[in-house]
């Protein structure tokens, strides 16, 4: 049972009998004080069941035990995954991680930095969007800590971790050709430069097997809303000139789904096998693309590899601190067979 309701760290260290900078330097390192100092402390926090603010904490402390780290968007299964695998590995090595979302939004984003700033985390992961992001605002922020950037490059001024858009899409567009009608390739909305580094990877590949690529575009959409953006387009075609060919390759697992759903919707069987008059792959591989009906074929994004990578980048960084030579990674990806095409 708890005593006095103790609101914060001056009244904890009024109750606890102890000075507030010894009960400061027992949250900063509890190994810093003596033994009975800290028998005495946990003692206290848990006959008041008192909980420190960590962001008022790390404000008063030379450094951080905090990483932040900013996406376009928490909801995505892709980056649910990986700020998944980024939080694991930062515990594992005693850091808390802060998770922010831009949702698509270059002014939300900007503001996730800025809030970031303010809590003093010691560094961060940003998942760029990339077009629209204020360059000045992440400028500042790596200015102050050290910045790795996850999935979209902004520059080759900070580290960066990412899936080496190429060969993944080089690797399905290739498998695609050898087992059915050549694909047509669905752009993504003009969000990040993934988007035009996949494009350019479908017609590069196309040109070098010989074959006309035909690219579905999007114009000014601008939505991060990928599979309304793939269900509306392909309803569209369809019910005007139709698709360019019998097969669709996406520029993301999200856009597929909703291709396949207007599909559905129209009266047209996707998959590989008999009766099948569509066949669409996605890239990614996100969580849910094995489980759609039919399991969707795709390249798989090694999100364990991407979220680790840049985390042991980041923390070399800080153990060392000092600004080494910006890594820029580019992870291969891997052909999922599955019945979708």
């Amino acid at each position: 049972m708890s005593e006095r309701k103790v609101r914060n760290m001056v009244e904890f260290a009024e109750v606890s009998g102890l000075s507030r900078p010894t009960i400061a330097k027992y949250f900063a390192d509890p190994a810093s004080v003596r033994p009975q100092t800290r028998q005495r402390i946990e003692a206290a926090l848990v006959r008041h069941d008192f909980r420190p603010n960590l962001f008022a904490v790390n404000l008063n402390k030379k450094t951080s035990n905090t990483i932040g780290v900013v996406v376009p968007d928490t909801t995505d299964p892709f980056y649910a995954d990986l700020v998944r695998h980024i939080e694991l590995d930062c515990a594992a090595n005693g850091y808390l991680v802060v998770v922010l979302s831009s949702h698509g939004d270059p002014r939300m984003e900007a503001r996730s930095m800025d809030s970031l700033l303010m809590m003093r985390v010691a560094g961060a992961i940003v998942a760029p969007l990339g077009l629209d992001t204020d360059v000045g605002m992440v400028d500042s922020l790596r200015a102050r800590v050290p910045v790795v950037f996850l999935d979209s490059r902004l520059d080759d001024r900070s580290p960066f971790v990412g899936t080496d858009n190429f060969q993944s899409i080089g690797l399905i567009t290739e498998y695609l050709c050898r087992t059915g009608d050549r694909p047509t390739y669905l752009e993504l909305p003009a969000v990040n430069h993934n988007g035009d580094q996949r494009r350019d990877a479908y017609v590069r590949t196309m040109e070098r097997l010989g074959l006309a690529p035909e690219v579905i575009t999007l114009g000014s959409a601008h939505s991060w809303r990928f599979e309304d953006v793939g269900h509306a387009e392909t309803l569209r075609l369809l019910e005007g000139t139709g698709l360019p060919t019998a097969t669709v390759l996406c520029c993301n697992d999200r856009l597929a789904l909703g291709v396949m759903a207007a599909a559905y919707q129209s009266g047209i069987r996707v998959g590989r096998g008999p009766g099948c008059q569509l066949r669409v792959a996605g890239h990614d591989d996100q969580p849910h693309s094995r489980h759609l009906c039919p399991p969707l074929t795709t390249v798989a994004q090694d999100v364990r590899q991407l979220g680790s990578r840049c985390v042991d980048i980041l923390l070399a960084r800080l153990d060392d601190g000092a600004d080494i030579r910006p890594e820029q990674i580019a992870l291969e990806a891997r052909l999922m067979m599955r019945a979708s095409a």
